[in-house]
Order: structure tokens, then C-alpha cells, then sequence
């Protein structure tokens, strides 16, 4: 099993099970709300990483574990909200039952993904034109998505395995080099546009919320998604300590701090049902971790990678 997959799965959901287990107990919130509220904001967010790592220029094993895991546990994050909202809403898991139905919608969402990618490079086999190449890329993430939201699958998975499958498999004999180039283009520009659609959320939510009442509850919230969060990294590293995929301690720091929470945190906040208790501090919290997260984690992420030595040509 590799770092990434326990950082992204069991990692996620120890990082959610102390961030329930602080909201429940030092906030006083039900276990179905602080449930709810420690899986939706236990992901951290690729495009707020990527976009940090990038402009810090960070490049080989520390780039890659942190895009890798921000991929997945996603992923994991949006199927155990999906768990975890069915069981808030009345319905009856065990944990047997629940595993089988994490394992059922991480399945459904995978081959999902395979199918439409699968079908999207074949289409693109047969055209050099870029923009069709561009919208066929399109139509594998969000068609990859309605899909296995339509057999009750993890849409996120599927969208995930259908950019993995077209990323890596398109320039085999599908998508053309000129078409490559403008596809990846397009995609660093809608990336831009979600990151800056982020921080208007932002924006126009503190306009409109007054936190005064909330200040406890989003403290308790930073510092325990924080600690959930080492918790998570610094276990599932110490498992590995050993053997060819050990971290360094200074990595491990970075991927602590580094975890930024951002726009999957704020639209499963959002999609909350209406009548579901305690969904307007959900909200309100959610957002207060977002605003710690990108406003302090992300401005203060690069000082900490100059003084790790993290930093190219800083050893």
C-alpha cells in the first residue's frame, strides 16, 4: 500500500474523527453536525496546493505527494460526506453496511470514469482539431460525473479517474501535440478561474455573515482540523519510516501546514440540505476554516518551504 493511499484514506478519516470528536466535545454540537462538518473540511483542496506549489516552484517527491493526496482524498471525502449525510438523514448503516457502500460508490465512480474516458479517447483519435480535443477533455470530467451520479456513484472519483486516464493515455495516439498543449492551457485557466471564484465566496460571505457569535466554534474548528491534520500526516508517514518511502520530517511539515482547505469544503457546506440542523454555523464555520486556511496557511506556506530548505536550490 503506498503513502498516498493511507494519507488519502484512512489518513482523511482520522484527521475527520478528531475534528468530530472536538466539535462534539468542546463546542457542543450533535455527532451527526460535527460529523457532517469535520468530513466536508478534513480534504484539503488541489487547486488551492497546486497553485501555492506552483508559484513556488516546488518541484519533485514534495510536489508530487501533495498533489497526489489532494487528488484522492478528495475523493474520500466526498463519498464518506455522502455516508455520513444518508446516516444524518435517517438512515440505517453499520459499519459493514457503510464500508460496502464506500466501496460500492468509490467503484461505481472508477469504472465510470474508465467508460467515458475510454469512449472520449477513442472520438479523439480521429481529430487533430484543438478545439474539439478541448471540449472532449470537458466532456470526459463532467460527463464522467453526471454518469456516476446517475448510478449513485462518487461523481468526484469519476471525474478524478477520466482526467488520470485522458492525462496519461491521450498522448499515446489520441490527442495530437498542438491539441495537448491547448488542453492543458485551458484547463491551468479554469483552474485559475475556480481559485478566484474561491476567494469572491469568500468575500461575499464575511460581507454577509457576522461571526461574532462563532468565534469560539471556528477557533475550536482551525485547531482541530490542524491537529487532525498532523495527526494523519505524521501517523501514516511513521509507517513507512522504514522502508524506501520514508518522508523527512521537514516534508512532513510542509504537508501539515501545507494542507489548505478550500472550494470542495465550501460547496458541500453549501449543498447541505436546507432543513438539516445546525446547517447555518456548518456553513459559517466552514467558511472561517477556509478563510484561516488560504488567508494565513497559504500566505505563510512559502517562508516555511525557504526556511526547510524545501525551496529549489535550497537543498
Amino acid at each position: 500500500m503506498s503513502l498516498v493511499t493511507v494519507l488519502a484514506t484512512a489518513g482523511l478519516l482520522l484527521s475527520a474523527a478528531v475534528t468530530a470528536t472536538a466539535m462534539h466535545a468542546l463546542v457542543g454540537w450533535s455527532w451527526s453536525s460535527a460529523a457532517l462538518f469535520s468530513v466536508l473540511i478534513a480534504a484539503t483542496d488541489p487547486v488551492s496546493v497546486i497553485a501555492t506549489f506552483k508559484e513556488a516552484a516546488v518541484q519533485g517527491r514534495l510536489r508530487l505527494l501533495v498533489e497526489s493526496e489532494s487528488l484522492f482524498n478528495d475523493s474520500t471525502a466526498a463519498i464518506a460526506f455522502a455516508v455520513v449525510l444518508s446516516v444524518a438523514g435517517g438512515a440505517s448503516f453499520g459499519l459493514l453496511s457503510a464500508t460496502g457502500a464506500l466501496a460500492t460508490s468509490a467503484a461505481g465512480g472508477v469504472l465510470s470514469g474508465l467508460a467515458v474516458a475510454g469512449l472520449v479517447l477513442l472520438v479523439a483519435g480521429r481529430t487533430d482539431d484543438k478545439l474539439v480535443e478541448i471540449t472532449l477533455t470537458t466532456v470526459a470530467a463532467y460527463g464522467s460525473f453526471i454518469v456516476a451520479e446517475r448510478f449513485h456513484s462518487s461523481g468526484v472519483l469519476a471525474a478524478m479517474t477520466a482526467g488520470l486516464v485522458t492525462g496519461n493515455l491521450g498522448h499515446i495516439a489520441s490527442f495530437s501535440d498542438r491539441g495537448r498543449e491547448s488542453v492543458e492551457a485551458f484547463w491551468e485557466y479554469l483552474a485559475f478561474v475556480i481559485n478566484s471564484l474561491v476567494f469572491i465566496l469568500i468575500g461575499i460571505q464575511l460581507g454577509r455573515e457576522s461571526f461574532g457569535g462563532l468565534l469560539w466554534p471556528i477557533a475550536v474548528a482551525i485547531a482541530a482540523a490542524l491537529l487532525g491534520r498532523a495527526a494523519a500526516i505524521y501517523g501514516g508517514c511513521a509507517l513507512f519510516a522504514r522502508s524506501t518511502l520514508r518522508v523527512s520530517v521537514g516534508q512532513q511539515h510542509v504537508l501539515v501546514w501545507g494542507g489548505l482547505r478550500g472550494a470542495l469544503a465550501l460547496a458541500l457546506a453549501l449543498g447541505l440540505p436546507a432543513d438539516l440542523p445546525q446547517r447555518a454555523d456548518i456553513i459559517s464555520v466552514a467558511f472561517g476554516v477556509v478563510v484561516f486556511s488560504v488567508l494565513v496557511q497559504g500566505t505563510t506556506i512559502v517562508p516555511l518551504l525557504r526556511r526547510l530548505g524545501e525551496l529549489p536550490g535550497k537543498g
